[in-house]
């Protein structure tokens, strides 16, 4: 229950509310009129501050045009620039490019000019150089030619001395012609090395065996005998043996014949008091030499223990030069006494050579006094001639009353 005054109200009368309605509707009203009469207040005033701004702003709008007008004509100030500026540009840039290709023009003129020149250079040194090329080339042919045709002569050459080792394999198959060889060979080796005098080939010894060559060395060692027969069979079958168990058997072989060949030359050719205590088993190949030594040495020193020295067509020629070194020192002690009478007969030259040198040399002394003098006299008759020539008599009646020199007394004492 609400009271107003004397009256009262219930809560749910329809009238209380619709007063309370009422009353709250007046309120907004008032409140709304209140509002509107401050938002007029407001809009005048913002009227005139809008009214001022629209003033300001027409101010604005008139110095705009202003400054449009101004920029317009600078505008046209900068076009007209530019435009005069452009036309200067182009005018610089034409110019610049007649300059350009005038140089342009020149520099190609030039070039041009100087192609012209290097391609005659080039045309004649490629002339000069083709002209030499072709002489070369000629020359070169000329040349090929010759050696072509020098192969062709060492062609036949070849050709002949595969015929020539053909020969030679048909001649070391057979076992004379073979020594026959082997006898050649040493023969040609021991000529070049010893004097005639000193060797016989094919000599006798007294047990009736024949030495194919034999050294006449004095004693000590004495006369020594060099063999030229080898068994050249059992190398060949070396050499044509292919497995393994061939080559052991071949080299076996080998070795056997070696030792029979020198236990011969040891029982025929070094005889007591008649020969040299050893003898020499002449290879005729080096081949044969040098496999002895690289897989058979045993057998080199069988032959060194029977006094049977192996040597091949080099170390021959090394032996026979020491034996000629030894052939040389005998004849020297031969010939001793007569190279001491001749060492005397020499110094009683030398005697009379330093005798008569001697007296040769008084006589050159005597006649280099005696041309002295004949010099000094000519002195003289010269100078008396000039003044003669001068007629000076008063200085040629002073030096007649003067005495002669010393030098002159040696000589004929009248000028």
């Amino acid at each position: 229950m609400i009271q107003v005054g004397d009256t009262q109200f219930a809560l749910d009368d329809p009238r209380l509310w619709a007063a309370a309605v009422a009353l709250l509707l007046l309120a907004a009203l008032f409140a709304l009129l209140i509002a509107t009469v401050r938002r007029a207040g407001r809009s005048g005033q913002a009227v005139d501050a809008l009214s001022g701004q629209v003033g300001q702003l027409s101010g604005f709008m008139q110095t705009l045009a202003e400054n449009q007008a101004r920029l317009g004509e600078n505008l046209r100030t900068v076009s007209d620039s530019q435009t005069a500026g452009q036309a200067r540009i182009m005018q610089t840039m034409e110019q610049r490019l007649a300059e350009v290709n005038a140089q342009v023009a020149e520099r190609l003129a030039d070039n041009a000019l100087r192609s012209a020149r290097s391609l005659a250079d080039l045309q004649e040194r490629m002339k000069d150089t083709l002209a030499g090329s072709s002489e070369k080339s000629t020359k070169q042919l000329a040349a090929l030619q010759e050696r072509l045709a020098t192969i062709d002569r060492a062609q036949s050459n070849i050709e002949k001395l595969s015929g020539d080792v053909l020969s030679l394999q048909d001649i070391l198959s057979n076992k004379q012609t073979r020594g026959a060889f082997g006898e050649i060979q040493l023969t040609d080796i021991v000529g070049k090395a010893l004097p005639a005098d000193s060797y016989s080939l094919q000599a006798t010894l007294s047990n009736g065996k024949r030495a194919d060559c034999l050294i006449h060395l004095p004693n000590p060692p004495g006369p020594i005998v060099v063999d030229a027969k080898f068994p050249l069979e059992a190398y060949e079958t070396l050499t044509r043996a292919e497995t393994r168990a061939e080559q052991d058997a071949a080299l076996k072989g080998l070795a056997a014949a070696v030792r029979v060949h020198i236990k011969a030359i040891s029982d025929k050719y070094i005889i007591a008091g008649e020969t040299a205590d050893g003898a020499i088993m002449f290879l005729p190949s080096e081949a044969v030499y040098a496999e002895l030594h690289a897989r058979l040495p045993a057998v080199v020193r069988d032959g060194f223990d029977a006094r049977v020295w192996i040597v091949s067509p080099t170390t021959c020629m090394a032996t026979l030069n020491t034996m000629r070194a030894i052939l040389k020192d005998a004849r020297m002690r031969e010939q001793t006494g007569a190279i001491r009478k001749s060492l005397k007969q020499l110094h009683r030259d030398v005697q009379l050579i330093g005798d008569r040198a001697g007296k040769l040399e008084t006589h050159l002394r005597q006649a280099g006094e005696d041309v002295s003098g004949i010099l000094t006299a000519a002195t003289r008759a010269g100078k008396r001639a000039d003044r003669l020539d001068n007629f000076d008599f008063e200085e040629l009646a002073a030096q007649a009353q003067a005495p002669l020199p010393l030098a002159a007394s040696g000589s004929d004492g009248q000028d």
